[in-house]
């Protein structure tokens, strides 16, 4: 682990955890998601190694404790710094939302954990309206470090942000948790892509626990988001195999984001602006492309997956078309 990714969760586990003796004691502490922010549920060894209490390569056993037991447990002092992160991590989350930025707030927050200790009179809502208009996350940094006074390293902040997100999986990406939809499979895509997944034969999004990174191989991207329940934040196994149906050639994909791209052998995501993102053997990762290098032939839609009018009509006009043909 890098001396940037250690230094942000110690700085966010000191917030956390607040009490030094406490903190000494603790391995992992699994709050709810209502404790807010802490997103930051790393490995106990990844945990500890931060703080200086252990080495890298320690093994330690997880230690569950309940949220409310833990906040009981806090000194006054503690509590006011545990309920001042609360507070101001549930208006970034509103005010993220309110400007259609929701699948950034764990960004957000991550920023404002590592960074913003001693920012005054910090408004959520014009914090928030940096991530709406930054066209990418290097202006992003710039804009946030010209804004507020400080000097955030951008190189910093992507290893120390992909580290965290490859630590969980980001609840804010969904538009629809209750369906399988063409639109969440293409955020399941992108988020994957932004979290440094790793490609292994065989699975699907889940995260190893030696080396703590998720992997999903070719199908196993599409799997993984049709076997995991946002709301139980688990994996099943109701999809064992990827069932598609090639619809027509590459010049006749709708502009939907979520639909299936195929090359013949490898299934990727198109995930809007042009661009695709899949798992790929060869790379090693999970990665991006623009739809226009010219590998993917065909575009297809996946069985269990919902899909808007426009792609149902879009396969009409060409059954239509190969019926005229016939």
């Amino acid at each position: 682990m890098s001396a940037t990714v250690a230094a942000a969760l110690k700085k966010a586990a000191v917030y956390i955890l607040g009490d030094e003796k406490k903190r000494g004691k603790l391995v992992t502490v699994v709050l709810s998601a209502a404790v807010g922010l802490l997103l930051l549920l790393c490995a106990p060894a990844v945990m500890l190694s931060s703080l200086g209490e252990v080495g890298e390569e320690a093994q330690v056993p997880e230690l569950h404790i309940n949220a409310d037991d833990f906040y009981s447990s806090l000194d006054s002092e503690s509590r006011q710094r545990l309920d001042d992160i609360r507070s101001a991590g549930n208006d970034i989350a509103n005010a993220m939302d309110e400007k259609g930025v929701k699948v950034q707030t764990i960004k957000a927050q991550l920023i404002y954990m590592s960074y913003f200790e001693d920012v005054q009179n910090f408004n959520a809502e014009s914090y928030a309206n940096l991530f709406a208009v930054a066209p990418n996350d290097s202006d992003l940094i710039a804009a946030i470090n010209s804004t507020y006074g400080l000097e955030i390293d951008y190189d910093e902040f992507v290893r120390t942000y992909t580290f965290v997100m490859n630590s969980t999986l980001n609840s804010y990406m969904f538009n629809d948790a209750g369906s399988k939809n063409c639109s969440d499979l293409a955020a399941w895509a992108e988020n994957a892509f932004i979290s440094g997944w790793g490609y292994k034969g065989g699975a699907a999004g889940e995260r190893d626990e030696i080396d703590r990174i998720r992997y999903a191989d070719n199908a196993g991207l599409v799997l993984g988001y049709l076997n995991y329940s946002p709301t139980d934040k688990k994996f099943d196994s109701a999809y064992s195999t990827l069932v598609y149906t090639e619809q027509g050639g590459i010049d006749t994909m709708p502009e939907v984001v979520g639909i299936g791209l195929f090359d013949g052998s490898q299934h990727g995501i198109y995930v809007g602006n042009g661009e695709v993102v899949y798992s790929s053997e060869s790379v090693g990762y999970v990665t991006k492309e623009p739809v226009s290098n010219g590998r993917w032939t065909s575009w297809c839609t996946y069985e269990g997956i919902d899909y808007p009018q426009e792609v149902t009509d879009a396969i009409e006009s060409l059954n239509e078309d190969s019926s005229l043909e016939n």
